[in-house]
């Protein structure tokens, strides 16, 4: 059994005073491949970023424990420094600031050491193992990139970091065969080379055809009302949620 890498207790969360998230406990272990399935609305993102801490949401009960440590009060910054990753459905932009600079500032500010030239040769073979274009590190982050190149930059920036847990985020949103294929191998690099443990939360299992999944769960408003194995995937895929939704209902 694999040591465990991340651990949630009754995890509440609230925006304002509208509650999103109720008792959410949830166990991955590390090295694991694991799925959050739900419909649009459900809380899948919702609780990417409260476990990131971010401070948009209000964490109203419970704990987190990430890699032996509660990081229950931690702030994001901290978290991403012990080894947390989150990829986001809509990358930001930041005009005026080269792409290739933005990775050389985030690899110093996690305390990876890599001399110029060993840091160009990196991204480099990187960039093109996600077969993006080398002209790419010279543009302004994000900006006038395609929704396809954003995710891109996100699974290189991943690959850079190697942190232990990555949550990626509705990963596949919007991407056309070609940028989803680049995903995914992004994600299988991550797994072989890093040993990466994967938190996947998606509406659309396309991303996970060529992954093995260890672990997937169902999320219908704010609560997890199902888990299992990849067998899971496939009957969400032939029933789809609405029998957790008549469940709740009638609760």
């Amino acid at each position: 059994m694999s040591n465990t890498i991340l651990t949630c207790q009754k995890l509440c969360a609230a925006v304002g005073d509208k509650p999103i998230l109720h008792d959410i406990d949830l166990s991955i272990g590390q090295g694991e491949v694991h799925v959050l399935l739900g419909p649009n609305g459900a809380g899948k993102s919702t609780l990417g970023h409260v476990l990131m801490g971010d401070p948009t949401y209000d964490m109203t009960g419970g704990s987190i424990e990430f890699d032996g440590q509660d990081i229950t009060e931690l702030p994001p910054n901290k978290r991403s420094l012990a080894g947390m990753f989150l990829s986001f459905q809509a990358p930001v932009e930041i005009p005026g600031v080269p792409l290739r600079s933005f990775l050389r500032a985030m690899v110093e500010a996690h305390g990876v050491q890599m001399k110029n030239k060993q840091f160009k040769q990196r991204v480099q073979e990187l960039a093109q193992q996600l077969d993006m274009d080398p002209a790419y590190l010279d543009r302004e982050l994000g900006v006038g990139f395609s929704g396809g190149e954003k995710k891109k930059v996100e699974m290189l920036q991943l690959l850079l970091l190697q942190p232990k847990l990555a949550i990626l985020d509705e990963t596949d949103s919007g991407l056309d065969v070609d940028a989803l294929s680049v995903v995914s191998r992004g994600m299988e690099l991550y797994r072989r080379d890093c040993g990466g443990t994967l938190l996947i939360i998606t509406h659309n299992t396309r991303i996970l055809e060529r992954l093995a999944v260890d672990c997937a769960h169902v999320m219908v408003s704010g609560r997890l009302v199902d888990t299992g194995d990849a067998a899971l995937i496939d009957l969400i895929d032939a029933q789809g949620f609405e029998r957790y939704e008549t469940q709740l209902e009638q609760a």
